[in-house]
């Protein structure tokens, strides 16, 4: 990768904090809210949403931390860069989506044995749907940047905002029916099924990050980009094997061998395989590409083209 472009991949990753700052400013301020509401109105409902964000302050943290981490710049013991230090964040705030799913389950449960009249909810769902707003708001923005900057990190940090969006959707919508209807018993089961909800995206954030550390190739879409680039340059006579790619948080890595004819130069064979590299750069960008060159009329070419060379 050329010094310029790795700087400005720095820069960029650098700049994803202010990301994570927001996030923080955000959970700060529905932690306030929600739990205003859990006050006024003694609803398990609202109590589960503001333990939620109370998790979030905690993920966000962590995302702050981590992005912090990844930005830094290759060095002699990392020289493939930090990179993959955001999939920890992105477990640690699915374990935390985990536990706080059993804190909501256990309050609920308990306020399902025992209910207990709910007070003051329009003012309550007032503020409650004040702070979804805040949620939602942030959560796309920070969606978009994970998708934008490639960070599985804003990723799960905008995800589950997403799921505490829903989550206050849900028990808004739980509660105003205690309100119409005089159901206590409603609203520990809508928490219930927030509680439920919450599990599965907990679950999701832990496998994607299990699989980003496990060296999981690229999405299926990529692959397919690069062989666009492959089939190109096999119309001018040269063939491929060997194809390897992977992805450590927002850095993509892709090798391959390049098989030419043997009386090429090494200096015309060279300059194919930069440009080759270069045409995958365009198509997968800020990755680093590896290429191998090999006579494609040598039967000794051939004899590293298994996965476990």
């Amino acid at each position: 990768m050329p010094h310029k472009q790795e700087i400005d991949f720095q820069k960029n990753r650098s700049a994803l904090t202010r990301f994570a700052w927001l996030s923080i400013a955000a959970a700060i301020a529905t932690i306030a809210l929600k739990s205003g509401a859990y006050l006024l109105t003694g609803s398990v409902g609202l109590l589960s949403d503001a333990i939620e964000s109370i998790i979030n302050l905690v993920a966000a943290g962590m995302a702050l931390w981590m992005l912090s981490i990844a930005a830094r710049p290759p060095d002699e013991s990392h020289m493939f860069g930090h990179g993959k230090a955001e999939y920890f964040s992105s477990t640690v705030e699915g374990i935390l989506i985990l536990v706080a799913a059993g804190g909501i389950a256990y309050t609920a449960v308990e306020r399902l044995l025992e209910p207990v009249p709910l007070m003051q909810l329009g003012t309550g769902l007032g503020i409650s749907f004040v702070a979804a707003v805040i949620n939602l708001i942030v959560a796309r923005i920070l969606r978009r940047a994970g998708d934008k900057y490639r960070s599985i990190t804003l990723e799960a940090d905008g995800q589950h905002l997403m799921t505490d969006v829903w989550t206050s959707v849900a028990v808004i919508g739980g509660v105003g029916l205690v309100a119409l209807t005089g159901w206590q018993v409603l609203d520990p089961l809508v928490a219930l099924v927030v509680a439920a909800n919450i599990v599965w995206t907990g679950i999701r954030l832990i496998r994607r990050s299990v699989g980003g550390l496990m060296d999981a190739s690229l999405p299926e879409k990529d692959q397919q980009k690069i062989e666009a680039v492959l089939s190109k340059y096999r119309e001018k006579g040269i063939e491929f094997h060997a194809l390897r790619t992977r992805q450590a948080a927002s850095r993509r890595f892709v090798s391959v061998h390049v098989l030419v004819p043997g009386e090429w130069t090494v200096h015309d064979s060279h300059h194919i395989a930069e440009d080759l590299e270069g045409d995958i750069r365009q198509v997968i960008r800020d990755a680093v590409v590896f290429t191998h060159l090999e006579p494609v009329e040598d039967e000794i070419s051939l004899h590293d083209i298994h996965l476990d060379r």
